[in-house]
Parts: C-alpha cells; sequence; structure tokens
C-alpha cells in the first residue's frame, strides 16, 4: 500500500501521466500529475494543503527543460529554503533510456533513483514506497508497509 504517500507525476505525455495517475492511485497513493518541471516547481513552492511531496518522479526527456533541469530547480528551492540535504524530497528519474551510463548519470545528478521505460506497476510501486520508507525512517516516523 502506498496509502499517505504524496507522488508528484511530471511527464510532458499526457497518457503517461494518466496511466501514471491510474495505477498509483490504484496503491493508494495522493498523486499529483503534471506536464512540466515549471508547474512541479510551482507545486512544491506552494504545496496544496501545506503537504510537500513524499516523492517526485520526473520524465528525463521532456521537451524545453528535461528532468535533470527540473531536479536541479528544486534542489535550488529546497536549498533556498534551509531544507536539509536528508529532508530534500526523494526522486526518480523515469525515462526510456535503460543502459547503465544512463542510470549512473541520472543518479550522479541527484536523483535516488533511475526506472526505465516501460515500467511494471508493482516495480515502480516498490520503488516509491521504498524511497518513502527511507523518507519517514530518516524523520522518525512510521514507515509505510511493504506492498
Amino acid at each position: 500500500s502506498l496509502a499517505g504517500v504524496r507522488v508528484l507525476v511530471v511527464d510532458d505525455q499526457e497518457e503517461a501521466r494518466q496511466l501514471l495517475t491510474e495505477t498509483l492511485g490504484e496503491c493508494g497513493a495522493e498523486v499529483t500529475a503534471v506536464s512540466s518541471g515549471v508547474e512541479a516547481l510551482a507545486i512544491i513552492a506552494d504545496p496544496p494543503e501545506g503537504e510537500r511531496p513524499s516523492v517526485l518522479i520526473l520524465d528525463i526527456n521532456m521537451p524545453g527543460e528535461d528532468g535533470y533541469k527540473a531536479l536541479e530547480r528544486v534542489r535550488a528551492l529546497e536549498a533556498e529554503r534551509g531544507v536539509l540535504q536528508s529532508d530534500q524530497i526523494p526522486a526518480i528519474a523515469l525515462t526510456a533510456l535503460g543502459r547503465s551510463e544512463d542510470r549512473l548519470k541520472a543518479l550522479a545528478a541527484g536523483f535516488r533513483m533511475h526506472v526505465a521505460k516501460p515500467v511494471e506497476p508493482a516495480e515502480l510501486a516498490m520503488v516509491i514506497a521504498s524511497l518513502s520508507d527511507r523518507l519517514a525512517v530518516g524523520r522518525g516516523l512510521e514507515a509505510v508497509g511493504p506492498i
């Protein structure tokens, strides 16, 4: 179950956003999906109901501002607001680029996980659960149970 986990999905393809929203919603996650890094930054800067996302999923290959640049801007905002590195929103790189070099590049850029498309819904749910567990444990909160 991803109950109580707030996921912000950023993907320029409407079909991908819809599929991720439905799939993660079925697991109990509260999903917000947007089509650009600019929209994601606005949500993170002023989160609905004052609740920051638990996990950020960024498509790497978006026109204009790619996932790397979007994550860079999110991290700059967090730094500006005094968010400790240990409290940063964990980010997942979602991409069609699945080579080991691509994974290493994503991890070096600050993503906690690299997931290649097409992704199995159960795999993505497990990745999100593991990242939200780390976040909860890091804050001394009760961890989300396994799915």
